[in-house]
């Protein structure tokens, strides 16, 4: 258990009543659901704010729900830029993309593809990339999962992944575009409602914003404000900036920063010198008060732009911008929130459904990096077990009296489901679709019955549901909103200069709009995984400009693809589509002339 005492029945109670709730929400708008268009678009009849709450709720994922908050204890104000392109991405996105597309009338990017293109082959290559794209988005709700569940019930990390996930595709599989809609609704303002409450609660009892902001910004190093006791896994690193007091309640063995090994019996005070100490055999310490708090940054780094977060960088400003591109520009390459504004009725509604999203999501904003900065003032100890990304499900414990700590755990435990559940929903809609309507029944099987086709939706939600647990066992290790980054910038690097040259640039062509799609996703893809894979390595070239080009590619992936794009299509003039300004037309004319094309068979 990650909080003193263990978590409450109510916090159990609450996380699986919103995953019952949210599972009888689906079964029940299944009596509705009884067409291929409830399955894909929900009929095209969701209204604006029904919709906008929808996609907010997906959009909000673990990653805002959970990890910004974290990494802003942990990194600084340095990460607010990924809330800050998260929302700045909506609104490049209504600008530019939301309407030209819902008035052309696909359903899916693949969809675009063929139809702006005339080019089955790729649609296929644009499948690739939603499947890409979708399952790397789903990779931090389910890290999401496994760290919430584990500090319920104490289960496993990869226990939580296999239940919640499990849960989430059922959801899907049963109730398809129509289904999630008002799930997704529920559980945005569940999320809303949690952060709120956490938020003004902790303040309420704690003391308000500023004072703990002062305390934790100066020069000073953080320390604690009363004895703490820690439990400290082996391997752990302690890094002190002063000498620390501390006192061992268990059998503790640590390398010290001279390379001796220092063992520890139970009961015994010892004085830690600065530098980094390696824990041999954990146990627990406790620190005393005015200690030192071990692996937390010095204030006025913590409260600038290139602190922790890019310091261990040689190019702070390089990945800085790299990742505001990403995240800005990611957005509109989306494929779930895509497919979103085709459950509009017309693309004005979609355009009002973006504004109220951008309000929305700015409304939402406003408390991770508050409930961030609580949480290094009032539980520092996080910094200490390295802990940081459960800071939600930690902080209401350090705040009294019990009956209002016990009610903000319970609360943010019903929002973490809701987080990661709802975004989960979204992306699994989009990958099945894809495989649905993109391979199966308009490649495969093109003359597919209604229910043929509505059965091979429910059956890539469950492969799809599959893929994104087993991966999601597999990064445990890694930071939720560094997860995000990357699909992000997978999605800039592939769909956004496809979009925007397609929607607003009739001298695209098919060999330039395919070669600039696959370099651009292929360089960002090959530059994620190498990170992935080499990161564990510590192999000390984490200040070269190579490393920092590779951990957030988009920076130097989006130039690519869109000079290849515009390169080749240039070379191949003579392959612009002859009715190409039909389709530009169809794209930028009001919707009511009717020269729609409809994807989306009965």
């Amino acid at each position: 258990m990650l909080t003193p005492g263990g978590i409450h029945w109510l916090s159990l109670l609450t996380f699986f009543g919103v995953a019952v709730a949210a599972v009888g929400v689906g079964l029940y708008t299944t009596r509705v659901v009884r067409t291929t268009s409830d399955y894909f678009v929900a009929s095209r009849m969701v209204s604006p704010l029904l919709n906008a709450s929808a996609i907010a709720g997906e959009y909000l994922s673990a990653a805002s729900f959970m990890g910004v908050a974290a990494m802003v204890m942990a990194f600084g104000y340095d990460v607010l830029w990924y809330p800050v392109g998260y929302a700045a991405g909506y609104l490049f996105l209504l600008l530019f993309v939301a309407a030209p597309l819902r008035r052309f009338g696909a359903y899916t990017v693949p969809d675009f593809a063929e139809g702006r293109f005339d080019s089955p082959a790729f649609r296929r290559v644009a499948v690739v990339f939603v499947l890409v794209v979708g399952i790397f988005y789903m990779l931090p709700q389910m890290k999401g999962a496994g760290l919430t569940f584990n500090a319920l019930t104490g289960a496993p990390y990869w226990v939580g992944v296999v239940v919640v996930g499990s849960v989430i595709t059922l959801n899907v599989a049963l109730g398809g575009m129509k289904g999630i809609t008002y799930v997704q609704t529920f559980q945005f303002w569940v999320k809303l409602f949690a952060l709120t409450l956490l938020g003004l609660g902790v303040m309420a009892v704690a003391g308000w914003y500023g004072s703990h902001f002062e305390r934790v910004s100066g020069p000073e190093p953080l320390r604690f404000p009363e004895a703490k006791v820690v439990s400290h896994q082996a391997g752990a690193v302690l890094r002190l900036p002063e000498p620390a007091r501390v006192r061992a309640l268990d059998p503790v063995a640590l390398e010290l920063p001279g390379g001796e090994v220092r063992q520890i019996p139970a009961g015994e005070a010892i004085t830690l010198p600065p530098g980094p100490s390696r824990v041999v055999a954990g146990g627990r310490l406790e620190y005393q008060a005015g200690s030192p708090v071990p692996n937390a940054p010095v204030g006025e780094s913590w409260a600038k732009p290139f602190g922790p977060f890019t310091s261990g960088l040689g190019y702070p400003l390089i990945f800085t911008y790299s990742l505001m591109v990403a995240t800005v520009l990611g957005t509109a390459g989306l494929p779930h929130i895509l497919v979103r504004f085709y459950t509009n009725k017309d693309g004005e509604a979609a355009r009002q459904t973006t504004i109220i999203v951008i309000g929305l999501i700015g409304l939402f904003y406003l408390f991770p990096p508050l409930i961030g900065t609580l949480g290094r003032s009032l539980v520092p100890e996080l910094y200490a077990s390295g802990q940081t990304e459960t800071l939600l499900l930690t902080l209401p414990s350090a705040v009294g009296p019990e009956w209002l700590s016990r009610l903000l755990e319970a609360v943010v435990a019903a929002g973490a489901f809701s987080a990661f559940m709802s975004t989960t929903s979204g992306l699994m809609v989009a990958v099945a679709g894809a495989l649905a309507h993109d391979v199966y029944a308009r490649t495969l099987r093109p003359r597919a019955s209604s229910r043929a086709r509505r059965l091979a939706f429910q059956v890539s939600a469950l492969l799809a549901g599959l893929v994104a647990i087993a991966a999601g066992i597999q990064v445990e290790r890694f930071a939720i909103n560094m997860l995000v980054g990357w699909a992000f910038a997978i999605s800039a690097a592939s769909f956004f200069p496809l979009l925007t040259l397609g929607i607003w640039w009739k001298g695209l062509t098919l060999p330039g709009a395919m070669a600039g799609t696959v370099i651009g996703g292929i360089s960002a893809s090959v530059a994620i995984l190498a990170t992935m894979w080499l990161a564990p390595l510590d192999l000390g070239a984490s200040e070269s400009l190579l490393w920092t080009l590779l951990a957030q590619p988009a920076i130097w992936a989006i130039p690519i693809a869109f000079g290849t794009m515009v390169g080749v299509s240039r070379l191949t003039r003579d392959r612009v589509p002859l009715d190409i300004n039909l389709k530009m037309l169809r794209m930028h004319v009001p919707e009511q002339l009717g020269l729609r094309t409809e994807y989306i068979r009965e």
